[in-house]
């Protein structure tokens, strides 16, 4: 954490720009113990707080004007590729296709305080063509709300803060083997989780090709799309024959559906 001083202190709003910038376009560096070393660097004087504010501002708008360009020329696919990248991507698409889908651009406001929803809220954005200006407005209002809590909870708490990075110091090489196990153990239980998700979803799949011939055999099993509202707008192919059912209205579709014919459920 003296480094992480050491290199703001040196290389000032350069490097907390560049740091939010790589972060925000999914490169896994951590922003926010930088923002907090700024904003306590700024209440002692030693950075100005109204350039690191407008510095991150535009670090963070830029990096989210890129995801949304990239959603609007590829849309479900830059989706599914960045929800494979994470550490749940079972979850990922219907979490964040909900947010979307009950907030709309308004979720842009709150989106880099939820956990896996901040990358990848511009980019669906962009695959909902949303207006590019109606996306600024949002995406700049909550990258403001994000980065001026950081650099504010920095200057509030920059006396707690030092003493934090004094006693890192002072446990030495021991504080960064208990900070890399538990990011070990968290990585190495959620491995295991999607491990076991993925060999109950193997057992339970059918392969399009299989279902085709299924169809064209006058033998399909009931199909139903579960895909939400939103997915469906962008995408609006959807198997011949299949029964429309939001994942939410599922409990009691399917409570109709017959119980002697086998259910296929597909979504995003």
């Amino acid at each position: 954490m003296n480094e992480l001083t050491g290199l703001v202190l040196e290389y000032g709003v350069g490097f907390v720009f560049l740091n939010v910038l790589f972060q925000q376009l999914g490169v896994p560096v951590p922003a926010v113990p930088t923002l907090l070393v700024a904003g306590a660097l700024a209440a002692d004087g030693k950075l100005p707080f109204g350039k690191l504010l407008a510095a991150v501002l535009v670090a963070t708008v830029a990096a989210d004007t890129v995801w949304f360009l990239l959603g609007r020329r590829y849309g479900q696919k830059i989706l599914k590729t960045l929800c494979k990248m994470s550490l749940s991507p079972d979850s990922c698409v219907r979490q964040t296709e909900g947010l979307f889908d009950t907030y709309g651009l308004a979720s842009l406001l709150f989106a880099k305080f939820v956990p896996g929803y901040s990358t990848v809220a511009p980019p669906l954005a962009g695959a909902a063509r949303a207006p590019l200006h109606r996306f600024l407005l949002f995406t700049a209002g909550g990258a403001l709300l994000w980065s001026g809590s950081a650099l504010a909870l920095g200057v509030l708490f920059h006396g707690a803060i030092e003493m934090a990075l004094s006693t890192l110091t002072s446990l030495g090489g021991g504080a960064l083997v208990l900070l890399g196990g538990a990011l070990l153990l968290y990585i190495a239980v959620k491995w295991m989780q999607r491990r076991r998700f993925y060999r109950v979803l193997r057992m339970a799949r059918i392969r399009a090709a299989d279902l085709r011939r299924l169809m064209d055999e006058g033998k399909a099993p009931v199909i139903v799309d579960v895909r939400s509202n939103n997915a469906r707008a962008r995408d609006p192919r959807r198997i011949p024959g299949a029964i429309v059912a939001d994942i939410l209205e599922l409990d009691v579709k399917i409570s109709h559906l017959p119980t002697d014919q086998e259910i296929v459920l597909y979504c995003t």
